[in-house]
């Protein structure tokens, strides 16, 4: 939180090291002019992106795979439009590239639009948001400069990604507030749409605990739907009383935006009513079209959208696609395997693992639930690692194998 390195100089870093892997082994959207076809087409350099890229690298060839990327400056083409009758993609560029497989990982899209005041709110001090590199040093010059009053968190009313991030910052921030002699000057508000405080009745429990010992205020289905920057005012409505609003005054304020699938999917042939990449739950595989299959958030796994989530699909559509590219069945499931580190202080975590039903699915042989030290490393030390040395080298498929090896083949 309190870190060295300027965010945006930290995140462009990160965007450097993670597009030097892509670079270095496959195509690249603009580099693209070599050929119009691959035998396995990927679309989206986020964390699914480029694990699957590295995986089918290995499995096909450097030369048989490209990848279209949209995000970083010097990448120039996004995706138009899909033709998936015709095994085609158009880009923005005009370029149509045919592809023997797609693997569709798009992320999702930020809404700030949706909300009234905002983006332009951000102008205004006091306001800011962890989930954009524009956004993030806000949060932490609103922390710094807190006097007295409101702080207010907010979780909004559609899917997201890395769902404990929202209250993770609030302990964070309640953590500093103490550390430097203010927490009594403050009223720290989480306002959640969602029923409950997590998924997950387990970690629920332990939360509300938390929240209780630290006197923390959450406030179940209360969606921000304004930000009145200039007077420092937040506008919730009661999603169990339509119609009925409030606002709240506010000395800081961490906006988490409303969420939704990439505009390119939404109406095209590949998604369902929500937009999301419509797969197989199991094999990742594309409902309709055998050759398409997706990864990440752009998909409407129902599960939770997570990077560790990406590392457990990642294995099971590697499966997938070996037997397809074989003519076989796909024959390895996925479990909807998630997890959420959630960091509760500067030293401890919470880490939640759990599955499709909502059931834990934890690694170790503790009570996970626990707030944790031992887990907090985990999380600062090892799990970095794993992101840039595993996972986007396409050779960190989830925990799952320790996972067995930790409970002595019970789960």
């Amino acid at each position: 939180m309190a870190g060295q390195l300027h965010p945006q100089l930290l995140l462009s870093r990160q965007y450097c090291r993670v597009f030097s892997v892509i670079n270095s082994q496959i195509h690249t959207s603009s580099r693209l002019a070599a050929k119009d076809h691959y035998k396995v087409l990927v679309l989206g350099g986020g964390s699914g992106g480029i694990t699957m890229a590295a995986r089918m690298k290995r499995k096909v060839g450097a030369q048989n795979v490209a990848i279209v990327e949209p995000r970083v400056t010097w990448v120039k083409s996004k995706v138009a439009e899909f033709d998936p009758k015709n095994n085609t993609v158009h880009t923005d560029s005009g370029k149509k590239i045919s592809y023997d497989y797609l693997i569709v990982a798009l992320g999702l899209e930020l809404h700030y639009e949706k909300i009234k005041g905002l983006p332009e709110g951000f102008e205004h001090p006091k306001i800011g948001s962890n989930y954009s590199v524009k956004t993030v040093e806000k949060t932490w010059n609103a922390l710094k400069n807190f006097k007295e009053g409101n702080a207010l968190f907010t979780f909004p009313n559609t899917p997201v990604k890395c769902a404990g991030a929202p209250q993770k910052i609030m302990y964070l921030s309640d953590a500093f507030l103490r550390k430097t002699g203010k927490r009594s000057k403050a009223n720290i508000v989480f306002n959640t749409s969602l029923p409950v405080i997590f998924g997950v009745k387990k970690y629920a429990d332990a939360l509300w605990e938390i929240v209780k010992k630290r006197d923390l205020n959450v406030n179940l289905r209360h969606n921000l739907i304004e930000v009145r920057a200039d007077k420092q005012e937040a506008v919730f409505e009661n999603l169990d009383k339509p119609g009925e609003t409030e606002v709240y005054k506010y000395e800081m304020i961490h906006v988490t935006p409303p969420m939704g699938p990439p505009a390119v999917l939404k109406g095209s042939s590949l998604d369902d009513e929500g937009g999301w990449l419509d797969v197989n739950k199991n094999t990742l595989q594309h409902k309709t079209y055998a050759n398409v299959f997706g990864i990440g958030d752009c998909t409407n796994l129902p599960t939770s959208k997570t990077a560790a989530a990406v590392a457990a699909q990642s294995a099971v559509l590697d499966r997938t696609v070996s037997r397809i590219l074989k003519k076989q069945t796909p024959d390895k499931k996925y479990d909807g395997y998630t997890s959420c580190p959630l960091v509760t202080s500067y030293n401890t975590v919470i880490l939640a693992e759990f599955d499709y039903d909502g059931q834990p699915l934890e690694t170790f042989p503790v009570d996970q639930s626990k707030e944790s030290r031992v887990m907090y490393h985990m999380k600062a030390d090892i799990m970095p690692h794993l992101y840039w040395h595993g996972l986007l080298k396409g050779l960190w498929g989830g925990p799952g194998p320790y996972r067995t090896i930790m409970h002595m083949g019970m789960k």
